[in-house]
């Protein structure tokens, strides 16, 4: 896996962006005590139920694998 430039900002944008689509496909709320890790998972399971991503196979999803992937997505969505 291959990091991307400047990924960390990429995860955060990736995080708030999957917390609008959640929220505006009825899909979730989150309160403002929920961890960024719960986040993380409930946005990346989310766009993979949705067939937004690409699921990884279920024994390598990690934290850092999720993270990952939506900073990828997130990339794309940028450039649009």
């Amino acid at each position: 896996m291959k990091k991307l430039k400047d990924e960390k900002e990429l995860v955060k944008k990736g995080i708030l962006l999957g917390m609008s689509y959640a929220e505006k496909r009825g899909a979730a709320k989150f309160e403002a005590t929920d961890s960024a890790s719960e986040k993380v998972e409930y946005v990346y399971r989310l766009f993979v139920h949705d067939k937004i991503i690409q699921a990884l196979p279920e024994d390598q999803v990690t934290q850092k694998s999720m993270q990952h992937k939506i900073a990828i997505w997130a990339s794309k969505q940028i450039k649009k």
